[in-house]
């Protein structure tokens, strides 16, 4: 049985999981359904376990918390550092190690308690106007403050927790003062109040209101493999950008086993088919994310973009400065 619902419906009707069943796993997934169902029917087809899933944009944690005990979820999804690390401060996850995950998820990847874990890689990239910014004019993180790009960048909210997480692993290279400053010019640069997604910043590249944006990698090849949207990525060039003496900004997509788990055999078995090789390739062929896995090839449509070395900041170590970044954001008032 598939059980796809808004959470914030279920919340509303308090409409519950079906009764558990033997051979069930139930998903609590901040990660839109049509980017992780395919992972879940191999893993169906292979094991017989069906998977129940439950979405949402947001609340997930806050209704885990409301449940306790009784809770029917087994996993949550998610996107970002940082929503994993809620998920456990909010103390709804639970520690498990096993041979495949840590054989398969790197330590760097994956808390070092066991309570998060992450299921892919995506870099964070600025895309730069193919008609107005000459090739190699602009490689770091650094050079979106430089006063060159006046009125030239646009954003979405420094407050979401993509942006967040830039800001953090710069907090944590640079210091908190640094951060500021860094952040405070490139607030200086933009061409209009932040608003959107990543992807609405390369269409107003696109319609010549900004010339630089920043996003995730994942959304070119998903707008390249857009009939509406492919002109937009058609616009810009991807650029890996580093941090001065580091390298590619990092985030991850990630699971954690809840603390009240019904299911906890199946869930981990779950888990363990995410991690395998078979599951990170399907990840990186459909969602032009990167395997956390490091034998898994990439796909040939990132292949083709080029090649970057990852910073080597820890997740975890990101985590830790989120707080801070937030704070460095309101006290600039990037939004207003």
């Amino acid at each position: 049985m598939k059980f796809v619902r808004s959470a914030a419906a279920i919340l509303a009707l308090g409409i519950a999981f079906p009764a558990t069943a033997a051979e069930e796993v139930n998903v609590y997934s901040y990660r839109q359904p049509f980017l992780i169902q395919p992972m879940f029917d191999a893993f169906t087809r292979e094991t017989g376990i069906d998977v129940n899933v439950v979405f949402a944009n947001k609340g997930l944690v806050e209704r885990l918390q409301q449940e306790g005990a009784n809770s029917p979820a087994d996993l949550i999804f998610t996107v970002d550092i940082g929503r994993l690390q809620a998920a456990y401060d909010g103390g709804v996850t639970q520690s498990i190690e096993t041979d495949a995950l840590l054989a398969n998820i790197p330590e760097a990847m994956r808390d070092p308690e066991g309570h998060w874990f992450g299921l892919t890689k995506r870099a964070r990239l600025i895309y730069a106007s193919k008609d107005r910014v000459e090739p190699g004019e602009i490689t770091s993180y650094e050079d979106l403050a430089d006063p060159k790009w006046a009125g030239r960048i646009c954003t979405r909210s420094g407050s979401h927790v993509y942006q967040i997480a830039l800001l953090a692993a710069y907090t944590a290279h640079y210091g908190e003062e640094a951060a500021e400053q860094w952040l405070q010019g490139v607030k200086s640069n933009l061409a209009r109040k932040p608003e959107g997604n990543d992807r609405a910043q390369v269409k107003a590249i696109m319609e010549g209101q900004c010339d630089l944006s920043i996003g995730n990698n994942y959304y070119f090849g998903l707008m390249s493999h857009n009939e509406e949207q492919s002109a937009w990525a058609q616009a810009v060039n991807p650029v890996f950008a580093s941090f001065n003496g580091g390298g590619t900004h990092v985030n991850i997509s990630g699971m954690a086993l809840t603390k009240a788990s019904p299911n906890k055999d199946n869930a981990v078995k779950l888990m363990e088919f995410l991690a395998s090789d078979l599951a990170q390739q399907m990840y990186a062929e459909q969602n032009f994310e990167y395997p956390i896995k490091a034998d898994v090839p990439t796909s040939g449509f990132l292949k083709s973009l080029g090649s970057f070395e990852e910073d080597k900041l820890d997740l975890a170590v990101i985590a830790d400065n989120r707080a801070t970044a937030q704070k460095i954001v309101d006290r600039v008032g990037y939004d207003e």
